[in-house]
């Protein structure tokens, strides 16, 4: 039986890797490392290849889900953590206790335009979004299939003038 499709929304800064970065990595693909939150590493988990993820830029003038991406790899040990070279550094992971994960991801579609983080606040649809929360700071968040599908209609909409 297959699993149901499941919808998810990763948060980066886009000095530390945009999705511009994704769009001219290798087979424009790339490991989701560095992810040292328990909540977050457990979502990434659950990920199973062919999830569709929200690629939000935070920290962004302004921030704003800029695109989605799938799951082409499931979890896996993240090396970084072992690694004493790498910012992402854990004292406490090894090979042996990898403790935090890794998916790895492909870019589906870079929106014709971002969608903002006070545009999401205005769709009521939208009110029960994990990103919304005031608060919340999660890198790695489960979306509805609803919500997924709501940010991609806003990103393709006609802005007056006809552009979208």
């Amino acid at each position: 039986m297959k699993t149901p499709l499941q919808f998810w929304l990763v948060k980066t800064e886009p000095e530390s890797f945009s999705i511009e970065d994704l769009a001219a990595s290798p087979q424009q693909t790339t490991c989701w490392d560095g992810v040292r939150n328990y909540q977050a590493r457990n979502f990434m988990t659950a990920m199973k290849r062919g999830d569709r993820l929200l690629f939000y830029h935070s920290n962004a003038k302004p921030p704003a889900v800029v695109g989605t991406a799938v799951v082409v790899r499931e979890a896996y040990p993240d090396q970084t953590a072992w690694d004493p070279h790498d910012h992402h550094f854990d004292p406490k992971a090894s090979p042996d206790h990898p403790i935090w994960q890794m998916v790895d991801l492909k870019l589906e579609e870079i929106f014709p335009q971002a969608v903002p983080l006070e545009e999401l606040r205005a769709v009521a649809s939208l009110k029960n979004m994990e990103l919304l929360r005031r608060g919340s700071r999660l890198s790695v968040q489960a979306v509805a299939r609803q919500e997924f599908e709501t940010i991609v209609k806003l990103a393709h909409r006609k802005r007056p003038g006809g552009k979208p």
